[in-house]
């Protein structure tokens, strides 16, 4: 169950970004930051396949029990 909603929201969103905070300038006790925003992409066909998978397993689970 966990893959299908999983694979359902990775559709949905078709990825996810977050903030990362990287020093740039370090100079005894002069330090600069910049916040960089990175985003990383879940290809559908990832997502479909965690979806079937999901499936899979629990039809799967229902036929031996």
């Amino acid at each position: 169950m966990v893959l299908i909603v999983l694979g359902l929201l990775a559709l949905a969103y078709q990825g996810f970004s977050y903030t990362s905070r990287e020093k740039v300038l370090d100079i005894g006790p002069l330090e600069a930051h910049a916040d960089t925003e990175k985003t990383v992409a879940i290809p559908p066909i990832a997502a479909g396949a965690a979806v079937l998978v999901g499936l899979v397993l629990v039809v799967a689970g229902r036929k031996s029990g």
